[in-house]
């Protein structure tokens, strides 16, 4: 063994073996990390309501003002930057978010904290902090999710109920319906201004944006195919994108479409369904869902037609622009008529 070079020695390591012990290394060093991540923001926690118990929890403009300005410039002084008066007003609203410290998540870092302390409805607040943590998101991801209300857009569901328990639970029975967004924010294919827009095009800016399509999509979504084929007899037919669902144990369709949902569109996705669960679709897998995603939607089709049932077929909306919150809370409003069957504001039923 004296006799090996370093070269030589080095060499006769077993590829498996050595890449074991890198794992090993990368966890130990990923855990250091998260715990040191951690403890930075339990201690940001506890400033937050040492601030809070001094100042009193209605804040007292004049001495609240000097107490943060003071202690910001003392603190700076000692151990440097990250306690500028910003911080330290970030550091109180942190305390007044999520008064109870065991309920922090881990994962989560200082800035995943400071965005979402800034979310007033705390149903929502805890929601995004869970998700987040679940789906490792990053600050940036989280930010976005945020801006284009995923969590309201999943709560203007038919079943409020079944989406308000899995912020609690997250093992609870969840229906398909849980996981369908309307609209659908597809701002990250920057596809506005693009003239003459064909379906082939948007399905190729999917593809090639998969990773914050995905996002878009939510939890549980894994992506399969595109264009996949299915044989039967002499015919061939060919599904936009397929995905499946960890979550619902179950394949999804994907069918994208220019324009207004039309009873065509409903009757092809039908089709598609019944032929993929005959074909694909495997013994311990749920039903196949198929989701029509179009640029504009029709109340009548989706009140009268196998898309009122909420089981198995679903149609969306999709946006290329990030709309305002208004216009959000619209859209989840006109949504909801429709499942619910509630007349239109001027009577009328489509």
């Amino acid at each position: 063994m004296s006799e090996l070079t370093k070269r030589d020695a080095s060499e006769i390591v077993p590829a498996g073996f050595y890449d074991r012990i890198i794992g090993i290394l990368k966890t130990a060093r990923h855990r250091a990390y998260s715990a040191v991540n951690f403890s930075m923001v339990c201690a940001y926690w506890e400033i937050g309501r040492s601030i809070v118990e001094e100042q009193g929890y209605e804040e007292r403009a004049r001495y609240g003002d000097q107490l943060i300005q003071g202690l910001s410039e003392r603190l700076t002084t000692d151990f440097g930057k990250g306690f500028d008066v910003s911080n330290l007003r970030y550091m109180r609203l942190f305390y007044l978010a999520f008064p109870i410290r065991d309920a922090l998540r881990h994962e989560l870092t200082w800035t995943h904290y400071r965005r979402l302390s800034k979310i007033k409805d705390e149903s929502a607040r805890v929601w995004y902090m869970n998700e987040a943590a679940n789906e490792h998101w990053s600050t940036r991801q989280l930010d976005r999710q945020i801006s284009v209300l995923y969590y309201e857009r999943l709560l203007a569901s038919r079943d409020r109920k079944s989406v308000a328990a899995e912020a609690q639970d997250r093992m609870s029975q969840l229906a398909p319906v849980d996981f369908i967004k309307d609209p659908y924010v597809l701002e990250f294919l920057d596809l506005k201004n693009y003239p003459a827009l064909h379906e082939n095009d948007l399905e190729q800016a999917l593809i090639d944006h998969l990773q914050e399509f995905l996002l878009e999509l939510g939890t549980g979504f894994c992506f399969v195919a595109r264009q996949k084929l299915m044989r039967f007899d002499d015919d061939d037919f060919y599904l936009d994108l397929v995905f499946y669902h960890a979550v619902l144990k179950c394949y999804v369709i994907i069918d994208l479409k220019m324009g207004k949902l039309s009873h065509s569109d409903v009757g092809q996705m039908e089709s598609y369904i019944r032929m993929f669960d005959a074909l694909q679709k495997h013994d311990d897998d749920n039903p196949t869902i198929g989701l029509i995603l179009c640029s504009e939607k029709n109340e009548a089709i989706a009140r009268y037609s196998s898309l009122a049932d909420g089981k198995q077929l679903f149609a969306s909306k999709y946006v290329f622009e990030l709309p305002s919150v208004e216009e959000l809370q619209a859209q989840m409003e006109s949504t909801r008529r429709e499942f619910e069957g509630h007349p239109l504001p001027n009577g009328d039923d489509a």
